[in-house]
C-alpha cells in the first residue's frame, strides 16, 4: 500500500467511489488550493485508490492550530486490512510536521468500526458531546 497527498484534482475523481457523494469540481479545486486542508489517498499494490482521509488544520488564537479529521473512507473490499488506521497515522504525522498541538474526529456513538479504527491509530475518547447543524441552504425560517 502506498499512500499520497494529492494536490491534482484528477487523483480525486478518480477515486470518487470513496467519497460520500460524486466529488464537486469547484469545491475539490478549493479544497486542494489550500495548504491547511490535507487529501490523502492510499492505493493498492496495483495502483487502485482503496482509502481516502481528508483534513483540515484550523486555528484559534487562545489554542493555536489543531488537525480535525473531516472524512475517512476505505473501498468495501479494502476494509479491516489496515488502510484507514496507515491513513489516519499517516495525517497524524502531518499534523504533527505542521505543528498541531492536537488532531480530533467526531463519528456517531454507534459506529463501532470508525471508533475501532480511531482508537487503533491512537486516538483517545473523551467527553461525549451534542452536535449542532445549520442546514444554510435551507429555506430560512425552516
Amino acid at each position: 500500500m502506498r499512500i499520497e497527498r494529492i494536490v491534482d484534482a484528477s487523483a480525486v475523481h478518480e477515486a470518487a467511489n470513496l467519497f460520500d457523494s460524486p466529488p464537486l469540481p469547484m469545491a475539490t479545486a478549493r479544497f486542494l488550493a489550500d495548504p491547511t486542508h490535507h487529501l490523502l489517498l492510499a492505493y493498492d499494490d496495483d495502483g487502485r485508490p482503496v482509502g481516502m482521509i481528508s483534513g483540515v488544520e484550523t486555528t484559534h488564537p487562545d489554542k493555536g492550530t489543531e488537525m480535525l479529521i473531516y472524512e475517512l473512507g476505505v473501498a468495501p473490499d479494502a476494509r479491516l486490512q489496515g488502510v484507514a488506521t496507515a491513513l489516519v497515522r499517516t495525517l497524524a504525522d502531518i499534523a504533527r510536521r505542521a505543528g498541531c498541538y492536537g488532531m480530533w474526529v467526531g463519528t456517531e456513538p454507534d459506529n463501532v468500526a470508525a471508533k475501532a479504527t480511531y482508537r487503533k491509530a491512537g486516538a483517545s475518547e473523551e467527553a461525549p458531546f451534542v452536535l449542532l447543524n445549520w442546514d444554510l441552504v435551507a429555506t430560512p425560517g425552516t
